[in-house]
């Protein structure tokens, strides 16, 4: 079965090198945190199982089948021409991931079985890595966002940052897939990143450890009893359940608002924003809406299991927040549910779908582009707070000033 998934990933890739591939490799963000997570992350992912006709009249004036003779020619010379070793599944990879990449969609890309099974266990929490969410940016791989709690954001590395060098090595043109190969590894071991931050020149060794993440956590604040805090670090096979679970008790506690903590929150499933949007909104709600070509083809609303329905609430968001958080927060935001404190979002308006392919691998592919339930799109722009509030620029200062700000408009 597909998924459909709305985040920013990093896809880590087990490349060859370039010649030996013959393709053009440039992915987006996963998080090497999450190994490198879904996504550059930003990730929305949602189920299918069939192609539309809306689907297949975007491409229709592409022939029915290639013509690959001139394939099968490049294939004989190198075959017979190629000083090195060469392997059939290796040239078959390599032909796939060209084919998903000519696209020209950062988002699109083909996993061969290995990097399909990694990709699984990075949207769920699982990895060696330092723990931060990378994407692309015209020729530079920037910091979408550092996992709280884990290396890259104890080491001092923040959102925007941008990546000069890896362990010395120059990463300007780097594909986001070769800059988390070089970046991850086996935890103990360091890499040494070099940051441009502010047009300033920073130098970072970091440990790399082994990462395992719940999506989500709740509490009650200190003193604030009657606020209920939810944090959601990605959307993937968990969140829903351990989300409603997290409403559940914090109303038994007896909370009256709640925060909704989605920053650098880099997406994940699509089905996984649209069920935690129903926490809080009536059935039949819009939540997101899906264009293809301009055209609307589908439109997700909730499902009625609203348990925190009439919970004054605030949606904390930053510039790591990304796709399937954004839609969240969009929802909730357009649907009169919360109010939106924190930075701008990061700005992803598109939907992949994971679609099996023959062998084990899979396709990641671009299939829609999503709409907030007012019409708007956040491609690049991003979600703008109701309430925008400033983390404080010294690394000394702990002092969250966002979380202080969401209790400010609840209070």
């Amino acid at each position: 079965m597909a998924k459909q998934i709305a985040h920013i990933d990093v896809v880590h890739r087990k490349k060859q090198a370039r010649q030996q591939w013959f393709i053009i490799a440039g992915i987006i963000m996963l998080s090497f945190s999450l190994g490198v997570f879904f996504g550059q992350g930003k990730l929305a992912i949602s189920t299918k199982s069939s192609i539309s006709s809306s689907e297949e009249s975007q491409n229709k004036a592409l022939p029915q089948d290639l013509d690959f003779a001139s394939v099968e020619e490049l294939y004989d010379t190198l075959k017979q021409k190629f000083d090195g070793d060469l392997s059939e599944d290796q040239i078959l990879d390599g032909i796939r991931l060209g084919l998903a990449e000519s696209a020209g969609d950062p988002y699109t890309t083909y996993f061969n079985p290995e990097e399909s099974k990694e990709f699984d266990e990075d949207l769920n929490g699982s990895f060696e890595g330092i723990g931060a969410e990378l994407s692309k940016e015209e020729n530079v791989i920037i910091i979408v966002a550092p996992i709280t709690g884990y290396p890259a954001e104890k080491a001092g590395l923040k959102a925007r940052d941008i990546i000069s060098s890896i362990n010395d090595e120059d990463a300007f043109n780097l594909s986001v897939n070769d800059a988390v190969k070089k970046i991850r590894g086996e935890a103990g071991s360091e890499v040494k990143l070099g940051i441009i931050r502010d047009g300033k020149e920073l130098s970072f060794t970091i440990k790399r450890e082994k990462i395992s993440i719940p999506s989500v956590t709740s509490k009650t604040l200190e003193n604030n009893a009657d606020i209920g805090y939810i944090q959601i670090s990605r959307f993937g096979d968990d969140t829903t359940e351990l989300t409603k679970q997290a409403a559940v008790d914090l109303k038994a506690k007896g909370v009256t608002k709640i925060i909704l903590d989605l920053r650098n929150n880099p997406g994940g499933y699509l089905k996984g924003a649209v069920d935690v949007a129903s926490i809080w909104l009536p059935g039949g709600s819009v939540i997101v809406e899906e264009k293809r070509g301009g055209e609307t083809i589908k439109k997700f609303t909730s499902s009625g299991d609203h348990v925190l329905q009439g919970i004054e609430t605030v949606v904390l968001i930053n510039e790591g927040s990304a796709s399937a958080s954004e839609i969240v927060a969009g929802a909730l935001k357009d649907n009169g549910a919360a109010k939106i404190v924190g930075q701008t979002s990061f700005g992803k308006g598109s939907v992949q779908e994971i679609v099996p392919i023959g062998g084990g691998g899979s396709l990641k592919v671009t299939v829609a582009r999503w709409f907030t339930p007012n019409g708007t799109t956040i491609e690049k722009d991003g979600i703008v707070p109701d309430v925008i509030t400033e983390l404080p620029d010294d690394p000394t200062n702990t002092t969250d000033t966002q979380l202080n700000s969401a209790i400010d408009t609840l209070n």
